[in-house]
């Protein structure tokens, strides 16, 4: 799977990966020992299992994604009328104007204006230009698509 990400988001991930890796590291070589000096599994041998194999999934998610990235980039000049992956879009609907971002999956949240390529209003925008109308949803809300940049893609 190829996981479609910003600059931005890549480095969080790559600070994460080694806090984990640091984090495990140091809850293996301290916690360990005095867990196990009482010589039966303990409800604290089980709760630092738990939370040990919580933080190794997490590390191989995201090692999973660092090998599987690809950037997320501005299109070629000739191409920026049209919306693709990382367009900042500016909308109208009958009641008001919303701006959104097209990210990838991994990045998006509605609540912060980003919304995934692969949702029904993310495909439903990508291609279209200035201008066009759009319909979104079971609903069929209708959006006009006011204007498209991609300043910080």
């Amino acid at each position: 799977m190829q996981y479609f990400i910003t600059k931005q988001k890549l480095k969080e991930l790559e600070i994460e990966y080694e806090h984990l890796k640091k984090m495990i590291k140091d809850e293996i070589a301290k916690e360990v020992p005095s867990l196990l000096e009482s010589g039966d599994l303990n409800p604290d041998f089980t709760s630092y299992e738990e939370v040990l194999e919580q933080n190794q999934n997490r590390l191989e998610e995201i090692e999973n994604i660092l090998k599987n990235h690809q950037i997320i980039k501005k299109p070629p000049k000739e191409e920026r009328d049209k919306i693709f992956l990382g367009a900042n879009v500016v909308l109208r609907n009958d009641k008001h104007k919303t701006e959104y971002k097209i990210v990838g999956t991994l990045e998006a949240n509605p609540f912060e204006g980003k919304i995934s390529d692969e949702s029904p209003a993310g495909k439903a925008f990508l291609g279209k230009t200035v201008g066009e109308v759009v319909s979104v949803g079971p609903a069929q809300a209708t959006y006009q698509i006011l204007e498209i940049n991609y300043e910080d893609a």
